[in-house]
């Protein structure tokens, strides 16, 4: 059995997406990180909190610089967080007398969770276009065969007739609300972190909110005070993710019953069974499922790791690392499979004559 299924040999055809998978990866991480600190060296020397050939140095380091992956690995298990040898790495990149400079007033939590910032700005963008992707696609499936009839369903009971048109809005609308609600967390809570060791950025004191703005500025993200224990915007997001592989799910859902029943909906390319060859298993409707049960299940832990004692935690951040990739994981193998789902429809429900 796999540790991990979105990245596994084979289970990643299944569960996998190839586009988001780079935008979570370790690499990706590494050089928002990066970014990170040569963005604080540039704002900090705008406000001459170092020297403007500091920064320079360490914005000229930043492009070649190479992390070691294995010095990284084992200083990890030893401090928690990657952030102290990956400074300290930077630092000898750069060299005397200007990497010193490198990471200056900032704290781990606010190279990690600002690359946090960096990387969900450009996943959710993908799961954007994807979602719009899908509504496209159910607006033409509603166009084609909109005005079929199908049988409604009450608690599991045949009950009035319905049209597909019906049918596909239930499938639609939520998916529309939870894009906006997306764009939405973008804007407003996808945001810099920048506190310093207990959040007072206590050695540029006198320049701090300025620093902060300029640094949020340059990195095209939200400017907010330090929110190093206060972990609601992750949550909500990680709400909103669930929402969105819920309502795919309800899609996904409703088209497996469909296909048991086989009256109803035709699909094209469903997946094989060793046992009996001529089977096609509606396979992109269950993985809705199983994606949306599977999101849902995730909400509770990060719940949990809401908990941060006094002003940060270790246990509790450590905990949203582990779930909060995996959920956006889920979502983006949830979009992908929506858009399949949808252009294997060849029927639903029956024309009117």
């Amino acid at each position: 059995m796999a540790i991990v299924g979105f990245d596994h040999p084979f289970l990643s055809g299944l569960l996998g997406d190839d586009e988001l998978s780079i935008l979570l990866s370790a690499d990706a991480e590494l050089q928002a990180m990066i970014r990170f600190e040569v963005a604080l060296a540039e704002a900090e020397a705008e406000h001459g909190v170092i020297p403007t050939a500091a920064a320079d140095a360490i914005a000229a380091a930043a492009p070649t610089f190479k992390p070691a992956m294995e010095q990284l690995r084992q200083a990890t298990g030893r401090d928690g967080v990657v952030v102290p040898e990956l400074v300290r790495q930077l630092r000898l990149s750069v060299g005397e007398p200007h990497g010193q400079h490198v990471h200056f007033g900032a704290t781990s939590q606010d190279v990690i969770d600002t690359a946090l910032m960096l990387r969900l700005r450009s996943s959710l963008a993908l799961l954007d276009r994807r979602l719009d992707t899908v509504v496209s696609a159910f607006d033409a499936l509603a166009e084609q065969l909109g005005g079929n009839t199908m049988q409604g369903h009450t608690r599991m009971q045949p009950a009035l007739p319905i049209t597909v048109a019906d049918k596909i809005g239930s499938w639609r609308e939520p998916v529309i609300r939870e894009r906006e609600r997306l764009k939405e967390w973008l804007k407003s809570s996808c945001a810099i972190q920048f506190g310093g060791a207990v959040g007072t950025l206590d050695k540029i004191a006198g320049k701090a909110t300025e620093v902060r703005h300029s640094l949020a500025s340059q990195l095209s993200l939200a400017d907010a005070p330090q929110w190093h224990n206060q972990r609601d915007r992750i949550v909500e997001l990680a709400g909103l993710l669930a929402l969105v592989t819920g309502s795919l799910g309800k899609f996904g859902q409703d088209i497996a019953l469909m296909a048991q029943d086989g009256t109803e909906i035709r699909l094209e390319g469903g997946g094989g069974s060793s046992a009996m060859p001529g089977k096609q298993n509606p396979v992109a409707a269950e993985m809705l499922v199983t994606l949306a049960r599977f999101n849902a299940v995730q909400i509770g832990g990060m719940h949990q790791a809401m908990v941060h004692e006094q002003e940060r935690s270790g246990a509790a951040w450590t905990l949203e690392w582990l779930l909060l990739p995996q959920m956006l994981a889920a979502t983006g193998a949830a979009t992908r499979h929506a858009t399949g789902l949808l252009s294997s429809i060849t029927t639903l429900g029956t024309a009117n004559t």
